[in-house]
């Protein structure tokens, strides 16, 4: 066999190379989920179970949500707003509510602008343009959460908007 001269061996491998750069690498088909988990996720998804038997979580009951409250808040920089809820049963018989925010606006919620679409494991009102308000058990507060309610409120005031909190047993909320 003929050896090639160094100069044109580099020669040679550099085409090789260039020519290797250009190809389409082959189709690679997507491995399968391991069926196992890794160890890491194991120990993660194993972790509130450890913490339930040691008593340091407990599970949020999933009962039917009741409660009644005609409340306003304010804090010290003048955010506020108020909330009237009478849920029994997880049946939303009224719901209003209003968010002020300083310096941008308010945003308005009334039940006949919604329809009621789930009761467990929370309840959830929805409205024709999208907006949902969601409300659920938490310890002793109830929260009552927006997603999706721009057009409830004056322009640039809902990414401001945080959840109302219903304390159970004195009404308050914040």
């Amino acid at each position: 066999m003929r050896r090639l001269h160094p100069a044109l061996r580099a020669a040679a491998l550099a085409a090789a190379v260039l020519l290797g750069a250009c190809a389409t690498p082959p189709e690679r088909k997507p491995e399968p989920a391991a069926t196992a988990p890794s160890a890491a996720q194991a120990a993660a998804e194993a972790e509130p179970e450890r913490a339930l038997q040691r008593g340091r979580l407990k599970p949020m009951p999933v009962r039917p949500l009741s409660i009644k409250t005609d409340c306003r808040f304010k804090d010290e920089v003048g955010y506020g707003g108020s909330a009237m809820l009478d849920v029994s049963y997880s049946e939303v018989r009224a719901f209003a509510a209003t968010v002020d925010v300083p310096k941008r606006g308010s945003c308005k919620f009334e039940l006949a602008d919604f329809k009621q679409v789930l009761k467990e494991p929370h309840v959830e009102l929805q409205a024709r343009d999208g907006c949902t308000v969601r409300m659920w058990e938490q310890g002793e507060q109830v929260t009552v959460a927006f997603s999706e309610c721009a057009k409830r409120c004056t322009r640039g005031t809902f990414e401001y908007v945080w959840p109302i909190l219903v304390d159970r047993t004195s009404g308050q909320c914040t």
